[in-house]
């Protein structure tokens, strides 16, 4: 009997699964589309009848605004008046139907967790969700010396999980040489490497996020003082030690590593992060999910090479200051303003050397790059922005994402791939890993 194991590559909601749980695209009316929705939210029309008030809504509240002419939705804790947005959506009234009056979330999390929801619906915010209020323990931060809320390599009371756990919890450090500042992070997880770690040090913050099964730890820090942009990762596979080696640019002893930043110094599951870069005013306190958010940095286009009459490779390259590197079966998140609102969409980066006859552009400093094989649409908002960027511009590129793993493929005989223009992308680096790393595999389709 042959097991098929479930999809789990392309990722749920990359562009390139097709159809994600039954879902599929509706054609939309002429002067509907994305373009025409952004045009409309600027008009400065009122889209939530509310003349620009935020109100709290109830539950009670939230369930009468359940039909199409009068449709209300939550989402992460605010609430939205989607019923102006109806005709645009991509998939069609009936899927916005489905959460109508209700909390959203969770279907939104399955089909569209990539789209930047707070940008997009910024102008139906009807305002937050009503919660009773419960009694919150006593900060245990808040009586303490504020000399011990500075960064001394420990976590904080209020952090530590438990007994239980504490044998469990990543903890870090760090140490000083005249030249060097050492960050040393203890994941207490073996088999760690470079793929897992993705380090960004950019105006003096430094973030490091660890990637521990389906969590992440983060460091993240307003470093004392300046550093340069150049800096090392080195891994302990087997004990699971971390340690990102930053250069000095005075030779100063340092009184302490910096000041920690909300989201330091904590360990979450990978999918209560979020893909937005901002929090909407006037809501409750930020919860975690939000502060532990996908975290973009600029990387400058350095070459774009036609591969069909519509399709392009686009090369892209990493700042010195980030150590960054795509796993197998896992995409990015490109992000533009689009007549000021924030687009992002998902692409999965490739191996160089898919052109025939290609040839990589030089770089002096050696710096990381991004392959990506985008096609270009001639109706596309995103792309056709995208095939506009000149050599030597910027564009904002997340960490990766995606839960495939490679473990999934190192014991086939057999592999089976299906795939259609662009949607090949995916396979590009599975099929190179599979070919030179799985002793096992006898044939592949």
């Amino acid at each position: 009997m042959l097991n098929v194991p479930p999809q789990a590559f392309p990722a749920p909601g990359s562009q390139q699964r097709v159809a994600a749980g039954g879902r599929t695209k509706v054609p939309l009316k002429p002067g509907r589309s994305l373009m025409d929705w952004i045009r409309l939210t600027k008009s400065g029309k009122d889209l939530t009848g509310l003349k620009g008030r935020l109100i709290e809504v109830t539950e009670d509240e939230l369930a009468k605004h359940n039909k199409k002419e009068d449709c209300w939705i939550c989402i992460r804790g605010l609430v939205y008046n989607v019923t102006p947005y109806m005709e645009y959506h991509p998939g069609g009234e009936d899927e916005l139907m489905k959460a109508a009056g209700t909390d959203g979330t969770d279907l939104f999390e399955q089909v569209h967790r990539w789209v930047n929801y707070e940008s997009m619906l910024k102008e139906c915010l009807v305002g937050r969700m009503a919660f009773k209020p419960i009694a919150a323990p006593k900060d245990i931060s808040s009586t303490l010396p504020e000399e011990k809320k500075q960064l001394n390599g420990m976590l904080s009371e209020r952090e530590v999980l438990g007994a239980s756990a504490r044998d469990t919890t990543p903890s870090y450090d760090w140490f000083q040489t005249d030249d060097l500042i050492t960050v040393v992070i203890y994941t207490k997880q073996k088999g760690m490497n470079a793929e897992l770690v993705i380090v960004d040090c950019q105006d003096k913050r430094l973030r490091g996020e660890i990637i521990l099964d389906d969590h992440s730890y983060l460091v993240e820090v307003d470093l004392d003082h300046e550093v340069q942009d150049d800096f090392a990762v080195n891994i302990a596979e087997k004990v699971g030690k971390v340690e990102i080696i930053l250069k000095k640019k005075d030779r100063i002893q340092w009184k302490m590593l910096g000041l920690p930043l909300e989201s330091h110094n904590t360990l979450i599951r990978c999918t209560e992060r979020g893909t937005f870069s901002g929090v909407v005013q006037n809501c409750s306190d930020t919860p975690l999910e939000q502060i532990h958010r996908l975290f973009y940095r600029k990387c400058k286009l350095i070459s774009k090479t036609e591969v069909t009459h519509d399709t392009k490779l686009f090369c892209f390259m990493l700042p010195k200051s980030t150590h960054l590197q795509v796993p197998i079966g896992q995409h990015l998140y490109l992000k533009q303003i689009i007549a000021g609102t924030e687009v992002v969409k998902p692409y999965t980066p490739l191996l160089p050397f898919l052109p025939l006859g290609f040839k990589e552009p030089f770089c002096q400093d050696g710096a990381p790059r991004i392959y990506l094989m985008i096609k270009i649409y001639s109706c596309g908002l995103f792309t056709q922005a995208l095939d506009h960027l000149q050599i030597g511009d910027d564009i904002s590129v997340s960490n990766p994402e995606g839960n495939f793993k490679k473990s999934q493929v190192e014991a086939l005989e057999d592999l089976f791939l299906l795939a259609a223009g662009t949607g090949f992308t995916p396979m590009v680096k599975l099929l190179n890993f599979a070919l030179t790393k799985v002793d096992c595999l006898r044939y592949v389709h």
